[in-house]
């Protein structure tokens, strides 16, 4: 399913059919992110077409290396998410995501590329990774507030 250098948070969901969900190396998927491989419509069209009462319709998901899905994203079939991308927060991703991309909302869609965040964002970057909880706290009252 994954590759190496990966975290998967709590409450990840990769549905019914998870052997579909492909995962590159360093990839971080956040809490209550889910993995959709199969069309839940089918349910209404079994009912109403006696024809096509045991059809199904899947499409493998592909996550690239190096990526960041945020907090109730929603991952949908056939969806393919670049390498070096970015997904926002509760994002729904019904298109394929290009490398280097950074998505969000509802339906997802890519606002800019990660080179693009940096460079607007760089100047609010602070070097308190690897720092304890107290060191952190300390940092942040004595220089930001």
């Amino acid at each position: 399913m994954g590759g190496v250098d990966s975290f998967i948070g709590n409450r990840v969901s990769f549905g019914a059919e998870p052997w579909l969900v492909t995962i590159g190396s360093h990839v971080r998927i956040t809490e209550d992110v889910r993995f959709i491989t199969h069309d839940g419509g089918l349910w209404v069209v079994r009912d109403m077409y006696p024809e096509y009462k045991k059809v199904d319709m899947l499409k493998p998901i592909f996550v690239g290396n190096n990526v960041h899905i945020g907090i109730n994203a929603v991952i949908m079939p056939g969806v393919h998410i670049g390498n070096n991308c970015i997904i926002g927060v509760g994002a729904v991703v019904t298109k394929d995501i290009p490398d280097n991309s950074i998505a969000v909302g509802v339906p997802a869609r890519v606002i800019e590329t990660v080179d693009e965040y940096v460079q607007k964002n760089k100047d609010k970057f602070i070097n308190t990774k690897g720092m304890t909880k107290e060191q952190k706290k300390n940092y942040i009252m004595k220089n930001l507030l």
